[in-house]
């Protein structure tokens, strides 16, 4: 098993688990992939849901870059919900799993076909 396959391996865990979401596997591999190097990184797999930068971030390059989102307050309360869902206090909160949330969140998984 390769370095990424047991990532999403463990992402998927994660999404059953803590979200209690049955992931779709071929989506929550589009994202994690979409995520790039990042997800090797220790510091940058991850995303601190009490960091406002942090979260303006996930705003600006995958709500608004990646998502082509339009910016305004359903942003932030889909982000809200997210890290409400994924749990306030999980400190290890996962950037493709956030990501793959947000996504199914906001109904924009054609950003992946």
């Amino acid at each position: 098993m390769s370095k990424r396959e047991e990532l999403i391996s463990k992402y998927a865990a994660d999404l059953k688990d803590k979200c209690k979401v049955n992931p779709d596997m071929d989506l929550l591999t589009k994202v994690t992939i979409g995520c790039g190097p990042s997800i090797y990184n220790a510091d940058a797999a991850t995303v601190s849901g009490s960091d406002p930068s942090e979260l303006e971030t996930v705003k600006k390059n995958f709500l608004l870059g990646k998502l082509g989102l339009s910016d305004g307050p359903n942003l932030d309360k889909g982000i809200d919900a997210v890290m409400e869902l994924y749990g306030k206090s999980n400190r290890n909160k996962y950037r493709a799993v956030v990501y793959y949330l947000l996504t199914k969140h906001f109904k924009k998984e054609a950003a992946y076909k």
